[in-house]
């Protein structure tokens, strides 16, 4: 009975050792993939949009042409977000932090930037960005702005269309600057707000099958990781009452 009970354990541990190396070779497989997909897709993407923008600069098309170009350049745009997305991600996945070089920025500058941007392409879409206190802050302006992309993207998704989206930037802490973007509409439950911030999840259900979704569920885990890069924090709230906010905490140095 011994020498069976040995043998059982033995076939346990043989069958668990070999279904973890095969995981493992299964998600480096894809994670390298990935890389490469996302690094030979960048050249062409760019290719497309820099010639959709010599062609919105050049005047030379009409009102129908314009709206065509202008089409190009953001899907062009969105490609280009989600191959980076998973270049980050593949990055993550072999154990290498998301690099930031950081410079003194003022963040409420970069979020009405951000916000404007979203305002040229959802015009019936409020945002509103308020700032109290100090709001510069050193960071990397460009991750920063990944991530404030992704959080406003989300809200103008999600968020209730008849009311407005707030950006506050708080600066009164002396060691620390915090952003807030919150929108009323359908609140994220409970259980997904606990998973929103890891890899492949989506915190909102917005009905659509997922082969017919152009989030990838990344979003949240990269900005997540650039946040935690700058060593800030980023959290999220959301009810049927208040809505929902996401908070960003990050140090002034």
């Amino acid at each position: 009975i011994e020498d069976l009970t040995r043998f059982n354990e033995a076939i346990d541990q043989a069958v668990t050792e070999s279904v973890a190396h095969y995981t493992k070779t299964i998600n480096d497989s894809r994670n390298l993939f990935l890389g490469v997909l996302g690094h030979d897709l960048r050249n062409p993407l760019g290719a497309v949009s820099m010639g959709a923008q010599w062609m919105e600069r050049s005047g030379t098309t009409d009102a129908k042409q314009a709206r065509v170009v202008s089409e190009i350049k953001l899907a062009a745009g969105r490609a280009t977000r989600i191959l980076n997305d998973l270049l980050d991600l593949t990055r993550s996945s072999f154990g290498t932090q998301i690099p930031v070089t950081k410079t003194e920025n003022d963040v409420a500058a970069l979020c009405q930037e951000i916000a404007d941007e979203f305002r040229a392409v959802n015009a019936d879409r409020k945002l509103q960005v308020a700032t109290k206190g100090d709001p510069l802050v050193s960071c990397d302006r460009a991750r920063l702005g990944q991530v404030l992309s992704n959080l406003m993207g989300n809200a103008v998704h999600y968020g209730d269309v008849a009311t407005p989206i707030t950006v506050t930037v708080a600066g009164n802490d002396p060691d620390a600057v915090t952003i807030n973007v919150h929108n009323l509409g359908s609140s994220i439950p409970l259980e997904a707000q606990k998973s929103i911030f890891q890899s492949w999840t989506r915190g909102h259900d917005d009905g659509s099958p997922p082969e017919h979704s152009t989030h990838l569920g990344l979003g949240l885990y990269i900005a997540k990781l650039i946040v935690e890069a700058h060593g800030g924090e980023i959290s999220v709230a959301s009810n049927e009452e208040t809505g929902t906010c996401f908070s960003i905490r990050l140090p002034r140095r």
